[in-house]
């Protein structure tokens, strides 16, 4: 080659730029942000734990006052045990999970704005609130300055109320009933109604009447909107059919706030009692609905526990008022199932979240590229 024409061609010079290329420091530092990461997973859905161990106060409350009359000691005080130890823990779940998604909102506010806008997201939205007010109702101590916690309470499950049932009848299509509508919407109902309960145990009757009134109104056009399975309307995913269990939560806990508000179970509250009991045995028969949901542990699965144990709580107020072997035979029945259910739970959330930290740690002695791909928290 002619060393002119060699010289007449330009110089390129290549220029790596270290700052573009990750360094193996870099993916180590990217790693060590698993509060990040989790944050990231984190959302208003695992507040279904929350619920069910509060309901499940609620119930060994409703047990423990039973037994109060019981001349045997050691079956009276067991129950008071039990009460003490599990509201306790769910007070402290409670505070973990606020505090949790209260960091959620500080770091990640936009996906939090996101699930706010969501027509299944948005109903969890009243879960931390429904969870506050039965520990509230449940407690077994002495809680000063009762009455401002329930308004504390209260005032956020108005707003969201305001907020969802307004955008029904104001918004455009894409906010239609018809089309929001799912089994969570439900948790709104549920909210209106526990807080009913509470108030007219404080003497709030006329609050808990406007909650209650409030509550059921928009429960009757949600429960017609979703048994008619309206054009549109495309449910919940497969994963999420757990949540169906919510048609038997929220009759059961109308049952109990009517008990609560009117002073007896009477003709109304067992009616609510027999619908919530209907619809519990038509879910049960048909266990194939549940059965690809059932195949990998979920969160989704403690939406099980709440709607039973609410169930239990309305089978115990009937079978006091009934006093007939059937009804007694149904509450321990009930009782059993709520408890072995709430007892798998926990064991399958303990067996899960040990496969989470070791498949964190296999993750951890990788090569730092495979960052992000394993250690996975439960779905």
């Amino acid at each position: 080659m002619d060393p002119k024409s060699s010289s007449s061609q330009p110089h390129i010079e290549i220029v790596f730029d270290p700052s573009i290329f990750p360094t193996k420091t870099q993916n180590h530092k990217e790693c060590k942000r698993p509060l990040s990461r989790f944050l990231t997973k984190y959302h208003g859905g695992y507040f279904r734990i929350s619920l069910s161990l509060c309901s499940q106060a609620l119930l060994w409350k409703t047990i423990t006052e039973q037994t109060q009359d019981n001349q045997d000691p050691f079956k009276k005080m067991l129950p008071s045990v039990a009460l003490a130890l599990l509201w306790s823990l769910s007070l402290g779940t409670m505070i973990i999970q606020s505090l949790l998604y209260m960091l959620k909102c500080m770091f990640q506010f936009e996906k939090v704005k996101a699930e706010f806008l969501h027509h299944v997201g948005v109903n969890y939205m009243f879960a931390p609130w429904i969870s506050c007010l039965l520990l509230l109702e449940s407690s077994p101590f002495h809680i000063p300055y009762h009455q401002v916690i329930w308004w504390a309470f209260a005032i956020p499950i108005v707003i969201l109320d305001i907020k969802i049932y307004g955008q029904w009848f104001t918004e455009g299509k894409k906010r239609y009933l018809a089309r929001m509508a799912n089994p969570t919407s439900q948790l709104s109902v549920v909210a209106n109604l526990v807080c009913a309960r509470v108030a007219a145990g404080m003497g709030y009757k006329e609050a808990a009447l406007c909650l209650f009134s409030t509550g059921m109104s928009h429960y009757l056009v949600l429960f017609v909107t979703l048994y008619q399975r309206l054009p549109g309307n495309d449910g919940v995913p497969t994963m999420l059919r757990p949540v169906f269990f919510l048609f038997i939560g929220t009759p059961s806990m109308a049952s109990l706030a009517w008990k609560s508000i009117n002073g007896s179970f009477d003709t109304i509250s067992k009616m609510l009692f027999f619908l919530s009991l209907f619809i519990f045995m038509s879910l049960v028969c048909r266990p194939m609905l549940f059965r690809k949901s059932m195949r990998k542990f979920s969160i989704v699965w403690w939406a099980y526990s709440f709607p039973l144990t609410i169930l239990t709580v309305a089978s115990n107020e009937y079978a006091q008022v009934v006093e007939c072997h059937t009804a007694h035979a149904l509450m321990l029945l009930l009782s059993l199932i709520s408890i072995l259910v709430f007892f798998s739970l926990v064991a399958s959330s303990a067996i899960a979240l040990q496969s989470t930290k070791a498949a964190y740690g296999r993750s951890n002695g990788n090569d730092t590229n495979t960052c992000g791909e394993t250690g996975k928290d439960i779905p």
